[in-house]
């Protein structure tokens, strides 16, 4: 259950962020600010950086100046080994294309994050499989990613990225391989997912109908927030 008094709690927060790759300026000194279980989208042309400020959200990537904190840890103050531990356990990753490893079962995929990060393997299936019932795939625990339909890999991609609790979850164009069903299905699903577990998620589309039906819509243009 989401309570009003998390919502009023900064989850992540950012300030001044740019980022440059030789002489190209893609992100040119971007505030944002993202509270505790709030489901934001982040939309703009292709070219715009919002992939890019994804990443350096996610501490997938590190910005040329600015400063990214995460449920109040100073991310750009980690270590390499210390940024691996925290973002194993403090962030999940949705991307377009799944993702899924093929060899694996897809209770053995939603498992590996929890595995990795030394969770009994006992208690990673139990929450494996407890996240795949939620998202009605409990039918589908023994199946390899080629024997599901595209919105049944994304959905046990969404169960991987919440395996560990995270505090945040980062989808970067999570509906972009979707047909328009499923992406109509992935929209409710993340409201869902927020009221159930209590997640902030952070949602870079092209899908105007899922970003309307978040909480905020941030709008990126030539590198900067346009609209928010």
């Amino acid at each position: 259950m989401t309570l009003m008094a998390d919502i009023q709690q900064p989850m992540v927060v950012a300030t001044g962020l740019t980022k440059s790759f030789g002489s190209l300026q893609v992100l040119r000194g971007i505030d944002l600010q993202i509270m505790k279980a709030e489901v934001v989208s982040i939309m703009g042309a292709s070219g715009a950086g919002k992939t890019t400020l994804l990443q350096i959200l996610g501490t997938l990537d590190r910005p040329t100046s600015g400063s990214v904190f995460i449920d109040g840890v100073d991310t750009l103050a980690l270590k390499n080994m210390q940024l691996a531990q925290f973002r194993n356990s403090k962030i999940g990753f949705v991307f377009q294309f799944h993702q899924l490893l093929p060899e694996f079962t897809a209770l053995e995929n939603v498992m590996l994050p929890a595995l990795i990060g030394g969770v009994p393997r006992h208690q990673a299936e139990q929450r494996a499989a407890e996240l795949l019932d939620f998202l009605n795939l409990s039918n589908r625990t023994d199946h390899k990613p080629s024997e599901l339909s595209g919105g049944e890999k994304q959905r046990a991609a969404i169960a991987r990225a919440l395996v560990n609790n995270p505090a945040v979850v980062f989808a970067d164009e999570p509906s972009g391989n979707l047909d328009s069903h499923n992406a109509d299905e992935l929209q409710s699903l993340f409201s869902s997912l927020r009221e159930r577990f209590g997640q902030t998620f952070v949602i870079v589309t092209h899908d105007a109908r899922l970003a309307e039906r978040c909480d905020r819509m941030v709008v990126i243009k030539d590198g900067a927030v346009y609209a928010d």
